[in-house]
């Protein structure tokens, strides 16, 4: 069995695309996953299978959740690897007295080329700040999420990808959860 964590885009906020998080376990559970386990209502969710492909993974989630829903959810799966990878490799933990209330984790779809840093145009999110690696960028607020125009919309059209975005408590958190199941 294969553990694998789907992070589930853009549902329980503001009013849009709810998903009570026990009926999406039972969803979930009656396709075959086992040992479904959800982390607050913002979209995490640990799967077993046998099935070793993140995207085939992410596809029968999300295949489950318009057909109990109705909700069109970007999922994207990523492993125990993934999490580790933004604890050690983050380089905004490394700036004296960073606020980790400030940094997030925006897990993407695909794999940026290391030169996408220097196609962007940067100035438009300052004094906000990225760092990209991977499948994952790293962010570093100036202010809040609340204050930014880096944040999701942006990601996604600057780099054409699909992004879901973690704050630094939750990265924290899930890798804990991922370990312990």
């Amino acid at each position: 069995m294969k553990t694998h964590l789907a992070l589930l885009r853009g549902i329980n906020v503001s009013g849009h695309k709810m998903i009570n998080m026990v009926a999406l376990k039972k969803a979930l559970e009656s396709i075959g996953f086992t040992n479904v386990v959800t982390y607050i209502q913002s979209g995490n969710v640990f799967v077993n299978t046998e099935e070793e492909n993140r995207a085939k993974v992410g596809f029968m989630i999300k295949q489950e959740i318009f057909k109990e829903f109705g909700h069109d959810v970007p999922v994207i799966v990523i492993g125990q690897e993934d999490l580790q990878a933004c604890l050690d490799r983050n380089e905004f933990l490394n700036d004296e007295g960073v606020d980790l209330k400030k940094l997030y984790v925006s897990f993407i779809t695909s794999e940026l080329p290391e030169n996408m840093i220097t196609q962007l145009n940067l100035n438009f999110i300052k004094p906000d700040e990225i760092q990209l690696d991977g499948k994952r960028i790293y962010l570093k607020y100036d202010v809040s999420p609340a204050k930014t125009r880096l944040d999701n919309k942006w990601i996604e059209k600057s780099m054409n990808v699909v992004s879901t975005t973690r704050n630094w408590n939750t990265v924290n958190k899930l890798l804990e959860m991922f370990k312990a199941v």
